[in-house]
């Protein structure tokens, strides 16, 4: 993880952080806060935001290189 990211997330004291990527902005949350979100989601919700994040490139094969990033796959 980038340094500025890092230092960031210890300053918010576990609240959300924004961070700008490319001039997109990125909400980061805490692991527990994210997945009482999704579990509060309906499927159609989930449906919706799943649509959002295809065409918004998710599935794009230049996306791949974040996979290197998630802690589960390391």
């Amino acid at each position: 993880m980038p340094a500025e990211f890092k230092a960031a997330i210890e300053a918010a004291d576990g609240g959300p952080v924004e961070i700008t990527v490319n001039d997109e902005r990125y909400v980061v949350l805490r692991a527990d806060i994210y997945r009482k979100l999704q579990a509060g989601l309906d499927e159609g919700t989930k449906f919706a935001l799943q649509e959002m994040g295809r065409k918004s490139g998710w599935n794009d094969p230049s996306m791949d290189a974040y996979d290197a990033l998630d802690p589960r796959k390391q």
